[in-house]
């Protein structure tokens, strides 16, 4: 008997401590090394968020993409819509900040430190050390949700819309009644590109208890001519107390203040829309509806934990699964949605509110997202996918154009190339059809012909003319961005074979190779030319690194663009003379401190070893340390900004032991797992597997001996991904 209950003790503490996927999340990853996430509340893919924002001392004085850094410590108040893992300032608006005493508007008066900070996906909380007030954030998908605990005594919840991380200006602000208040606020100019489609965000919040006073304030304009002398209240704030007129301005916001004879916990619900004030109070009201916070945060961790789930591991490290489900967490944030919880959202470029059945999303960081982040949407989450490149064609049908660098459906053109063209191929090559396939093909195909007025594609005649883009020819990085429409020409390629389109095939994979004609055989680098030819001088293959400008490149430098062209790694490898010399280049930039694992253009050199066969085990090496060095448990685990998902999906990839090192060819290339096993439960709708497990038999960091599919030895190192999908277990063994 005794036995038995000691059992059933064990069992039950087993069952107690035994953790779920949602459970290892640390959203403090990245929150330091310029990784730009953020430890705030969000919702899968939600539109809403909550983060701290602890940036107000440093906005302007560097470059600061992010509302929060960990090693800040001075705070001013809780934002309501934000970006993560993006290099250029934007959104941070809608703040609150709870405070106790006398109102003060000025955030660097009303500013505390802080302590005790928790995060976890979906909830964070932290106490403010001048109030004497915890706070603690969650999030469902369209509301930010906030309980503030305050001690007895005069306690206020001030409403800034002043203050932010974008770089736009203008807000409105409307005391609706003593436990509502209405608004809007201006952002946009993202990277400070279009600052004439800078667009509003419109909210509503609402407060669990009424206020004993409210208003608003108001920080006008300050007069120094004749007129000034006669203006009493020039550049002065106006407090004003009670006041329910609309207030429209710079620097403004609204406060409800409290008079508590006990400790007492108050609730604020903010609904957020891109479209109107009535769509952010339905939003609030459909999402929320009579809930409360713990409701709330329940909620969003079940809907956290179900979309982890997608993936289970077992072996490794706890902080081997820390970072793992850490990084699967970063990239379900973006791209998000934009519709409200009725469908509408406001469509790129017309000015006019569309309206969808299913998730319109944004944020589309292409020219990261396009490597690697998009292929693994399509394995884990091909609905989310699908409907990825629906939204995209919803904004050519809107637009005229695929999108670029699209956010809050305003292009922002920010980076080179022509990215969607290559998601597009990539997810209907990998099996995911459900779109109008015919539509997609006519736009890419647009976005690569067409040659005058094109806004994709930069110096697009010169490209098809000589087959580069020329130092002189007006097009930026001029090495870089034709490697970027090869690949994208070779993606184009590649959906016109599959749909029986011979003669563009043919066209567009001849063109994709262009950048042959920028190989210096002697130095075996791309390099710019001129646009007559002649090799531009002076040329320095080092300079460009670290995001340093150099003529012909954007962000690296010769080094870090040399094997980027993945659609040709053989085609490269016979320009550079073989084997031999094609993996002494990638040695040396290993070995000679020129790869840059914090960016992109070279993000997918350590599988490259894979195509020179007896010497995979170098990309098992590369991986090996660099998941070591570079992803870690810590604030800053990230090697750099996580481009919204595309350092995350690095991880995720190479810890399970498959990497899409091609982008428009459905094949994953294998290194050594991290975990003893990954399950991965696939998606019915798309596959006809129902689960597809990897298994490594053998030390972590032991070389590969075999690699079987379903129990059949395979001859390489590149599997097809239907074939994958299909195969229900990849068994790799390593040396013990």
């Amino acid at each position: 008997m005794f036995r038995k209950l000691i059992f059933i003790f064990c069992l039950n503490a087993f069952v107690a401590t035994a953790q779920e996927p949602v459970d290892y999340v640390n959203p403090f990853i990245g929150t330091s090394n310029y990784g730009a996430t953020n430890p705030g509340a969000i919702a899968p893919r939600g539109l809403a968020s909550v983060s701290p924002f602890n940036v107000s001392v440093q906005k302007d004085a560097g470059w600061l993409s992010n509302p929060y850094v960990k090693q800040y410590k001075f705070l001013t108040g809780f934002t309501h819509v934000n970006l993560s893992g993006v290099g250029c300032p934007d959104l941070g608006v809608i703040l609150t900040m709870p405070t106790s005493g006398n109102i003060m508007t000025n955030h660097m008066d009303y500013g505390t430190t802080y302590k005790n900070e928790i995060s976890k996906a979906g909830y964070y909380a932290v106490e403010l050390d001048k109030y004497n007030v915890k706070a603690e954030v969650t999030a469902s998908q369209r509301v930010g949700v906030s309980r503030y605990t305050f001690p007895a005594g005069k306690s206020n919840v001030l409403l800034n819309l002043g203050l932010g991380l974008t770089n736009e200006q203008g807000a409105m602000v409307k005391v609706v009644s003593d436990t509502e208040i209405e608004g809007m606020r201006t952002v946009g100019s993202f990277c400070y590109n279009s600052p004439e489609q800078a667009y509003p965000v419109y909210f509503v919040a609402k407060f669990s208890k009424p206020a004993s006073e409210f208003g608003a304030w108001k920080k006008p304009y300050k007069y120094d001519g004749v007129e000034a002398q006669w203006m009493g209240y020039n550049g002065k704030t106006r407090l004003m107390k009670g006041y329910t007129k609309t207030v429209v301005g710079d620097s403004i916001g609204a406060y409800m203040s409290y008079q508590f004879k006990k400790q007492t916990q108050v609730e604020v619900m903010i609904g957020v829309s891109y479209v109107s004030i009535a769509n952010a109070r339905e939003n609030l009201e459909k999402e929320t509806n009579g809930k409360k916070f713990d409701a709330v945060y329940k909620e969003t961790k079940q809907a956290w934990n179900k979309r982890l789930s997608r993936v289970k591991v077992e072996g490794g490290t706890e902080d081997d699964k820390t970072i793992f489900y850490t990084a699967l967490y970063h990239t379900q944030i973006h791209p998000n949605i934009l519709n409200d919880s009725n469908g509408e959202y406001p469509e790129i470029a017309t000015g006019k509110i569309g309206k969808t059945s299913e998730n319109r999303y944004t944020v589309f960081s292409l020219w990261d997202t396009y490597r690697n982040y998009h292929q693994l949407m399509s394995l884990l989450y091909p609905k989310q996918q699908s409907n990825m490149v629906k939204s995209m064609l919803s904004m050519y049908d809107e637009n005229g154009w695929l999108p670029k660098w699209e956010l809050n459906s305003t292009e922002t053109f920010t980076m080179v190339g022509d990215p969607a063209s290559v998601v597009i191929a990539d997810t209907y090559l990998r099996g995911i059809q459900d779109f109008d396939v015919d539509k997609a093909y006519k736009a890419m195909v647009k976005g690569s012909t067409q040659m005058e007025d094109n806004p994709l594609r930069p110096g697009v005649k010169e490209y098809w003319q000589n087959g580069y883009l020329s130092v002189d020819g007006g097009a930026v990085g001029s090495v870089s961005t034709t490697e970027e429409y090869n690949i994208s020409d070779f993606a184009i390629s590649q959906l016109a074979k599959q749909l029986g389109k011979t003669m563009d095939y043919k066209r567009f994979l001849n063109q994709s190779v262009s950048y042959r004609k920028l190989f210096d055989s002697k130095l075996k680098l791309m390099r710019p030319k001129n646009s007559d030819g002649s090799w531009y001088e002076p040329f320095d293959p080092y300079k460009g690194a670290n995001f340093e400008k150099n003529v012909g490149y954007i962000e690296g430098n010769a080094w870090q663009y040399a094997f980027m062209v993945p659609h040709d790694i053989k085609g490269l490898m016979k320009l550079m003379g073989g084997k031999k010399q094609f993996v002494k280049h990638l040695d040396y930039i290993f070995e000679n401190d020129q790869y840059d694992m914090a960016n992109e253009p070279d993000i997918a050199y350590p599988f490259l070893y894979n195509y020179s066969k007896g010497d995979e085990w170098k990309t098992q090496q590369k991986v090996h340390q660099l998941i070591d060095e570079y992803f870690t448990n810590k604030p800053g685990g990230l090697p750099g900004n996580d481009d919204t998902g595309t350092m995350s999906a690095w991880l995720v990839c190479a810890m399970m032991g498959i990497y899409p090192v091609s982008p428009a060819t459905p094949v994953y290339t294998v290194t050594t797992p991290r975990f003893d096993k990954v399950t991965i439960s696939l998606d019915s709708e798309y596959y006809d597997s129902d689960e597809l497990i990897i298994e490594r038999n053998g030390a972590v960091d032991g070389k590969i001996k075999t690699i079987k599919l379903n129990g059949k030895m395979q001859s390489g190192y590149f599997i097809n991904h239907q074939k994958l999908v299909n195969g229900k277990l990849l068994t790799i063994m390593t040396e013990k």
